[in-house]
């Protein structure tokens, strides 16, 4: 019998590749604090790791050191599950950076326990409602367009749409890397985004992911909106729900508020000198407005 002094880390989870780009990265949503500390490992050009249920963190430097010496992720597998005497409690997934992938899930795990490869990703789960959340992890993460982290995220939200971690939700993260896509071009860690401990763990993230997508990618200036009709209105209302302006205010005090804003989020190089603005930006505050007008039906409708 395993004597675990930790608890287990029942969780679901998708690992994914995009060959094209070389972005490698995990999602993963768990009823479990802070799960980004312990599943998702990834390194450029090498692959990555999910590593869950009773998880042998160990596994995450130790799995890219064997991928990046060559050995394929199903001889990774096999080699630490015969290395490891408690291997019936873990559950891990392996993907390399062509988007070969190899995975096990221990009989000691809880709940419903599996999962399943899928084309460039593989998608796990345990303590799970039933098996429709890994099927749907990979069939979602297969149709998506869009970016590695768009569709990983994508499938981490319908996966929990369908049923998800049995005991509920607390924490979600999200890992992808990618030769030189770190801060400044520094490093390689494209996202390290982690929601620790929230009701809604999944949409918390997707908020992180677009905050921060909004801060560190600036689409090209011929993208830019011109600040009238509809746009003025959406800024309008979220400035003044952030009580930046009253109920009326002109064109012009809209600008002016605007710049403000923008400049004490550190976004001044999201709105042009001729007043054009950063369709991401408009997308946020759009978002924003209509989470607020949504809180505001439900408070009239109780």
């Amino acid at each position: 019998m395993y004597n675990n002094e930790k608890p287990s880390v029942a969780t679901f989870s998708i690992i994914g590749v995009d060959p094209k780009t070389g972005e490698v990265g995990v999602a993963v949503q768990s009823k479990f604090l802070s799960v980004g500390s312990v599943v998702p490992w990834a390194k450029a050009g090498v692959g990555a790791v999910a590593t869950q249920a009773y998880a042998n963190t160990s596994y995450g430097p130790t799995v890219l050191n064997r991928l990046e010496k060559g050995f394929s992720p199903e001889e990774v597998v096999r080699s630490l599950v015969s290395e490891d005497d408690h291997h019936f409690f873990r559950q891990f997934a392996v993907i390399d950076c062509l988007g070969n992938s190899a995975a096990y899930t221990g009989e000691g795990c809880h709940g419903w326990a599996g999962h399943q490869t899928g084309i460039n990703c593989s998608a796990q789960g345990n303590f799970l409602v039933s098996k429709e959340t890994v099927e749907t992890l990979v069939t979602t993460f297969e149709k998506t367009e869009g970016t590695l982290a768009e569709r990983i995220i994508e499938a981490l939200d319908r996966g929990q749409e369908v049923g998800g971690d049995s005991r509920g939700k607390q924490s979600a993260a999200l890992f992808v890397v990618q030769n030189g896509a770190g801060y400044g071009g520094y490093n390689d860690r494209k996202y390290d985004l982690r929601v620790d401990d929230h009701p809604e763990p999944i949409k918390e993230l997707k908020r992180l992911y677009a905050l921060h997508h909004l801060t560190f990618y600036r689409p090209e200036p011929k993208r830019f909106l011109p600040l009238i009709g509809r746009t003025l209105h959406i800024v309008h209302l979220f400035l003044r729900n952030e009580e930046y302006l009253f109920d009326y205010a002109t064109a012009d005090e809209v600008k002016r508020a605007l710049r403000t804003f923008l400049l004490e989020q550190d976004w001044n190089n999201r709105i042009l000198e001729d007043g054009r603005l950063d369709p991401n930006v408009l997308r946020y505050m759009s978002a924003q407005v209509e989470a607020i007008e949504n809180e505001k039906m439900k408070k009239r409708t109780v």
